[in-house]
């Protein structure tokens, strides 16, 4: 705790203004029904050594879902305009008649917005998709070829996942086979510039560099 602390003593010198995040990790080392309890007792010392920043907890551990969830929670809370970010992903995805679209961040992959029209089963499937996909671009790294777009379809649905804006990756999922590739593509493409205005809007550092 003292290296915590001095830690806390130097943002607040430099940086009063920052967002404290937290991970307490190795929970699966504790005994399920103990984790809650134990967890809130870190997070109740660790919010009373933080003030008077505030600081946000997790608990988290490298093997089930916690982690992913831990930092993709963290970038949300990064992003200045997060909710016109929402909205305009919601309008994007009533327009286009989407499943579902989902924004990950270019770097990590994890997940920073998302609308749902339909219910999906798979609750780990942001995860899920997020491995895939750096483990797709770790092996075109290898092959001298750089990861630009994807597109999956079976007779249920279609998912495209292509390159939106400096910092984004989009995957838009539909389900109607009347809508032809082509046209998901080519609202993708209309999208893009609007989506790059709105990162525009805040002129700090990009979410990649965080």
């Amino acid at each position: 705790m003292h290296y915590y602390q001095s830690c806390l003593e130097a943002i607040l010198q430099h940086s009063p203004e920052a967002k404290v995040f937290c991970l307490v990790h190795k929970m699966d080392l504790v005994q399920e029904d103990q984790r809650e309890l134990i967890f809130r007792e870190r997070e109740d010392d660790l919010k009373r050594l933080s003030k008077p920043l505030n600081s946000q907890c997790f608990a988290t551990s490298i093997w089930d879902e916690t982690l992913y969830k831990a930092w993709s929670s963290i970038v949300y809370l990064l992003i200045p305009n997060v909710q016109q970010l929402e909205t305009t992903l919601g309008n994007f995805t009533e327009i286009i008649d989407a499943d579902e679209v989902l924004l990950f961040e270019r770097a990590t992959f994890l997940v920073i917005s998302h609308c749902q029209r339909k219910p999906q089963k798979d609750v780990h499937r942001f995860e899920k998709i997020s491995n895939i996909i750096k483990q797709f671009k770790l092996s075109c790294s290898k092959l001298a070829a750089s990861f630009q777009s994807m597109e999956v379809r079976n007779s249920q649905f279609a998912a495209f996942i292509d390159v939106f804006t400096s910092n984004t990756y989009v995957m838009v999922v539909m389900s109607d086979p009347s809508i032809a590739s082509a046209a998901t593509l080519l609202n993708i493409k209309n999208a893009r510039k609007h989506f790059e205005k709105l990162e525009r809007v805040d002129q700090g550092p990009s979410m990649g560099s965080r």
